[in-house]
């Protein structure tokens, strides 16, 4: 296994949740904290994974996949990637009444230790389903579903007391659930996705009053901001928000904090990319840890890059989502290369502290790691 990792940036800085634990806020953790650390609430769907294509299927041909993994999908890649970096997860979001809503409502209670007290089984209604198939680096989906029943649908109005929150953002719609929470003092992240009504117009985005950071991809801050630079974009974006992060594909990212009037760019880790899917969200993920943790800007940016790339070496949305025995297993892989480069290493020194060699919730384990099964679920024998 060869990592590549670029020189940019030195600077070692010690973050307030360190530790050999897997709970990245261990440290700050205090008597009368919100009990949740992360909420957020979205449609989950049944992803059906299909990779190891050579190309595109042709249409009027059966094409043969090589690989074939199932997760919980949607909203469902986020919570995941929150809970496998130690964050306490809530979720608000409906599911099927089927064997599907089953399995995705088992994966992320019980596999993966997702709070759905504010979730619901909608009775009579099916999940929806994508089917995804990946090949060249990139992927194709084919989604099918029906919105549940409003007054079946759980009520958000009511978010529960959180750190934080995860929204996305939607051209033209208010979630009321947004300001309550910003009002109680959560901390609101927010992405958004392809505006298809082609205006482009912050002014269509009112919750975003009420965020602590926008994390769009270049083409779109380049888009709502009338820029051609996503830097120049970033800064403008402060405009409308304190903290502006615009991912930049292959080229890592770029943060700008009105506040602070910090700037930060991290290039991206080269790494081979099976998968794309959800690397967008595990991206997110990694940025919300470090900042509830405290960490200095140039460090998250690092992290949220650092775990977006180990997610795109695994195939699937909530399947590749790293956490910290991959994160750990990648440092302790990138320091035994030999002709390592030091200033590359430094960027990426807080890892130190974050997962120390040794210790049991960091033992060794083969990497990389392949999580996907290639079923709903095995019959356990009688």
């Amino acid at each position: 296994m060869t990592a590549s990792i670029a020189p940019f940036g030195e600077g070692h800085h010690r973050h307030p949740g360190a530790g050999p634990s897997a709970d990245p806020l261990a440290a700050l953790r205090a008597p009368g904290d919100p009990p949740v650390d992360v909420y957020l609430t979205g449609t989950v769907f049944l992803d059906i994974i299909f990779t190891g294509l050579d190309s595109a299927p042709v249409r009027g041909t059966e094409s043969w996949a090589r690989g074939m993994g199932s997760s919980p999908g949607g909203v469902a890649n986020m919570a995941t990637a929150l809970a496998r970096l130690g964050l306490r997860t809530s979720l608000a979001a409906a599911f099927g009444d089927d064997h599907y809503g089953d399995y995705c409502w088992d994966a992320l209670e019980q596999g993966e230790g997702i709070d759905l007290s504010p979730s619901r089984t909608v009775p009579g209604w099916h999940s929806p389903v994508t089917v995804s198939m990946a090949y060249e680096g990139e992927r194709t989906m084919v989604s099918h579903g029906h919105e549940a029943p409003a007054e079946e649908q759980p009520a958000p109005g009511c978010p529960p007391r959180a750190r934080g929150a995860v929204a996305s953002l939607t051209p033209g719609v208010r979630a009321p659930w947004i300001a309550r929470a910003a009002a109680h003092g959560t901390r609101v992240f927010a992405d958004v996705g392809w505006d298809d009504t082609g205006a482009w117009d912050l002014a269509a985005l009112p919750d975003l009053a009420h965020c602590e950071a926008f994390l769009p991809n270049a083409e779109e801050a380049m888009r709502y901001t009338g820029t051609d630079c996503p830097r120049a974009a970033a800064h403008a974006l402060t405009e409308h928000v304190p903290l502006a992060v615009v991912t930049l594909g292959a080229e890592g990212a770029y943060a700008v904090d009105r506040r602070t009037g910090e700037t930060a760019e991290v290039p991206a880790i080269a790494v081979e990319a099976l998968d794309p899917t959800g690397a967008g969200d595990v991206f997110v993920a990694g940025f919300v840890t470090g900042t509830l943790a405290g960490w200095p800007l140039a460090d998250r940016l690092a992290f949220a890059g650092l775990t977006a790339a180990l997610s795109v070496q695994e195939f699937g949305g909530s399947l590749s989502a790293p956490g910290w025995s991959e994160v750990g297993a990648w440092w302790r892989e990138v320091r035994s290369v030999d002709d390592q480069d030091p200033a590359a290493l430094s960027r990426y020194a807080f890892l130190a502290d974050l997962v120390p060699d040794g210790g049991p919730c960091h033992a060794a384990r083969p990497w990389p790691l392949r999580r996907a099964v290639p079923t709903i679920g095995f019959r356990t024998p009688q």
